[in-house]
């Protein structure tokens, strides 16, 4: 895992300085090596920070240039079939003249052009400056696991791995974005290309952008999205079992090679365990397994399911109690996710990394699973609403919801749900975990005030109208779940938590043989059925489990918040949000505080404005 960052423009770039300071804004990212690029001309320049965790010697250093000097490249992740991409090239007279998955990539571009990223499997996002054609060509991965942010200023293309580099650029001013504040307030997160600051975009998740440095001119492109469900319905249900345990096996090992020490995440969950139980057959080395527990707070605690798995296939196990984290954590991690995030489990995410990276530079998680086979409560929510829907008028159900959001105050358990009620079954789909309606946003944010309550609900109504594969709501509501708050909050959760701590994360269940899978083959009988979900994924669970293990339950990584918000928490909190300079309406945040202290559910609302507050003071953040 690696940190880039890079500058092409129509005019000189005189002094290197400018991108070593973006680099070296990154280095948390790779503390292994720093390298740093310049054209002939002055007209790009690219920086790396590197973790070594393929070819662990000098050659490996980046960037890198292909044998001809004509090809540069930046790349931060890994290329898990880039053993069998180099057989192939080499057999076609490629010559390589390291180990590395980096020189792959280039060599895979030499071959096949810009369709090289159709040929990739792993987690990735690259740029390559092809000398020839002067133009910049870079990618991100299939799921977005690893992020690329860019700035089309003018005459000159900045791009960078995380926002705080690009801060550093002495042009870059940093206003906030509106439309993406909107869309934090909604749902915790920034999606898709948006990005909280003005002017700055996401590469988005399976696309390419091109940079034609003469022309100026920046286009995007999908190389890939989401398959379309195959339209029969006829299926063998364990031979799905027996491709899903394949395709699993197959992802795995390929995940498992690295040549530093690798560790694997064990939550104790159907997922995670699965991954253990599949590494355990496949490793040639002891598998290592790691969990964060809280003995203090059971209903939160897997350690005692993680025991039961790590006892099972004999890893070697380490657990760490994490007693309440200190709000010292808070600010610190507002600096790290410099495109805030409300998901509080960037605490415990944070915590387990920084336990992992004491023994292993690689730790292997099960993010994906529940995307892709339909694991969340909310999808056995809307199948009862799917049902109910035909038994309520349209003009009952559109009177319960504009009485929740004018009465029903926020934080009332169940609130979300009622307010999805309205209009199609689709348009209720941005209702699910959300975390203030438009008409909160409206009132809790005083620079929305000139703007219409409408306009403030496109936030919505661009989720709704998010074009996703699928006939069945099942398919329509996994996809889009793929498409935004597993790029956007999982996985960039995941990413800047490890990447704090230098440890690479990686995700088999994101491989994207399995992704095709799981949306093309996999039948709604097989994901969900009523409460019952994540069918198929327990069927082979249950060949492959111990079986005292309960597979039944769902505990997602959480954190006692609401507990500690009666501590320090509490008291840190109300001291950001209540202090003069607050950006939000102190009479709305009063009422959030007090409702909370009165039994409601506000302390992820209260954590998502905390954690944007202490971002824009950090970063000094301006309207």
């Amino acid at each position: 895992m690696c940190g880039i960052a890079g500058i092409i423009s129509q005019k000189n770039v005189q002094d290197p300085g400018m991108v070593i300071s973006m680099r070296d804004a990154l280095r948390h990212r790779g503390p292994d090596d720093a390298g740093l690029w310049q054209s002939p001309d002055r007209t790009t320049i690219l920086g790396h920070q590197r973790l070594a965790i393929i070819d662990l010697s000098p050659t490996g250093h980046q960037p890198m240039q292909d044998e001809s000097g004509n090809l540069t490249i930046v790349h931060n992740g890994e290329i898990y079939n880039f053993r069998e991409l180099r057989d192939e090239l080499s057999s076609s007279g490629h010559r390589f003249r390291t180990q590395s998955d980096t020189e792959v990539i280039l060599e895979a571009y030499r071959c096949w052009g810009e369709r090289c990223v159709e040929r990739l499997t792993g987690m990735f996002s690259f740029a390559i400056y092809d000398a020839e054609r002067d133009i910049l060509f870079a990618a991100r991965d299939r799921a977005g696991e690893k992020p690329l942010f860019y700035w089309h200023n003018e005459n000159t293309l900045v791009f960078v791995s995380e926002l705080k580099a690009l801060m550093k650029h002495p042009d870059f001013q940093r206003h906030l974005d509106l439309e993406a504040m909107n869309f934090y307030l909604a749902y915790g997160y920034v999606p898709r290309d948006m990005c909280i600051l003005q002017g700055v975009r996401k590469l988005p998740q399976g696309h390419t952008l091109l940079y034609e440095r003469k022309k100026n001119r920046l286009t995007t492109q999908a190389y890939w999205s989401l398959p379309a469900p195959q339209s029969s319905q006829r299926y063998d249900r364990n031979e799905l079992v027996h491709e899903l345990k394949g395709l699993l096996t197959d992802a795995v090992r390929r995940q498992l090679v690295a040549d530093v020490p690798v560790g694997i995440l064990l939550s104790g969950g159907v997922d995670s365990s699965l991954i253990t139980a599949i590494a355990a057959r496949v490793s040639e080395k002891p598998v290592k397994t790691f969990t964060i527990s809280f003995p203090d707070y059971s209903s939160y605690d897997e350690a005692p399911f993680a025991q039961i798995v790590a006892d099972h296939f004999g890893t070697e196990h380490t657990v760490l109690p994490a007693e309440a984290a200190s709000v010292d954590l808070l600010p610190e991690l507002a600096r790290q996710y410099d495109e805030p995030l409300a998901d509080s489990s960037m605490i415990p995410t944070f915590l387990v990394s920084r336990l992992v990276r004491q023994h292993a530079t690689v730790a292997i998680g099960g993010d994906g699973g529940d995307e892709l086979f339909a694991g969340y409560f909310h999808y056995s929510w809307l199948l009862y609403q799917e049902m109910a829907r035909k038994y309520i008028p349209a003009w009952t159900r559109a009177l319960v919801s504009r009485s929740v959001e004018a009465y029903m105050p926020v934080g009332f358990r169940g609130r979300s749900y009622l307010l999805g009620l309205e209009g199609r079954l689709q348009d209720s789909f941005p209702f699910i975990n959300q975390f203030f309606d438009r008409r909160t946003r409206h009132s809790l944010f005083p620079p929305f005030s000139g703007i219409s309550h409408d306009s403030i609900g496109f936030a919505e109504r661009f989720k709704a109208e998010l074009n996703v594969p699928g006939k069945t709501l099942v398919q329509k509501a996994t996809a889009l779940d793929f498409m935004t708050y597993l790029a956007d909050d999982i996985l960039l959760k995941v990413d800047r938590a490890s990447m704090l701590t230098s440890l690479e994360v990686r995700a088999p269940f994101l491989d994207h043989s399995i992704i095709d899978f799981a949306y093309s083959k996999v039948p709604d009988a097989l994901r969900i059925i009523g409460k019952d979900r994540k069918i198929l994924s327990r069927l082979l669970a249950h060949q492959l489990l111990p079986e005292n293990l309960d597979l039944k339950r769902k505990q997602g990584f959480a954190i006692p918040i609401d507990k500690w918000f009666k501590g320090e928490w509490g008291t840190f909190i109300k001291s950001v949000l209540l202090s003069n300079d607050s950006w939000f309406d102190r009479a709305m945040v009063t009422k959030l505080i007090s409702s909370q202290e009165r039994g409601l559910a506000n302390t992820q609302r209260l954590f998502a404005l905390t954690m944007f507050e202490l971002w824009r003071r950090n970063y000094n953040i301006s309207l």
